[in-house]
């Protein structure tokens, strides 16, 4: 009886050190990312593009620089990205895109920017207002509808 209280313990030490060790690895995490992100704002800066075409590839496909492409983990270089590309000017760029703003982005229209190098990072509407595209609503969520219509009407 004494060994498996002993073994119960052990194992309780373990898991509460991992749990310590998580969390501090997580803030360092939140740390850099906050970090980052504010260097990304520091940097940017508003332009008006033209948006040509926007698509989700993967990097060696957008037409990025081979710089951009030796910086990137390998495990993130066969996924794929949102890709805009647009005419800033007389030069014709590809930009790495946020997936929030990917689905606001307007194809062929011309729009204001905060870009910081390659990433667009907001994007607002030059002569119009840009609305998200309303996605399809999933089978349970059609249900869900449905049913709380048919409680209202009793």
């Amino acid at each position: 009886m004494a060994t498996w209280t002993i073994v119960m313990l052990v194992v309780l030490v373990v898991l509460i050190a991992a749990l310590v060790a998580l969390s501090i690895y997580g803030k360092k995490l939140q740390e850099r990312q906050e970090q980052s992100q504010q260097e990304l704002e520091n940097a940017s800066q508003n332009v008006s593009l033209l948006v040509i075409d926007k698509k989700r590839m993967k990097l060696k496909e957008a037409g990025l620089p081979q710089l951009i492409l030796d910086q990137t983990p390998k495990y993130m270089r066969g996924r794929k990205v949102p890709i805009v590309k647009a005419k800033i000017g007389p030069k014709i760029m590809s930009f790495i895109c946020d997936e929030k703003i990917f689905e606001v982005i307007p194809v062929k229209k011309e729009v204001r920017a905060m870009i910081s190098g390659i990433y667009i990072m907001g994007v607002k509407g030059l002569h119009t207002n840009l609305d998200a595209r309303q996605t399809k609503l999933k089978f349970t969520d059609k249900m869900r509808l449905k049913m709380d219509s048919l409680k209202g009407k009793k």
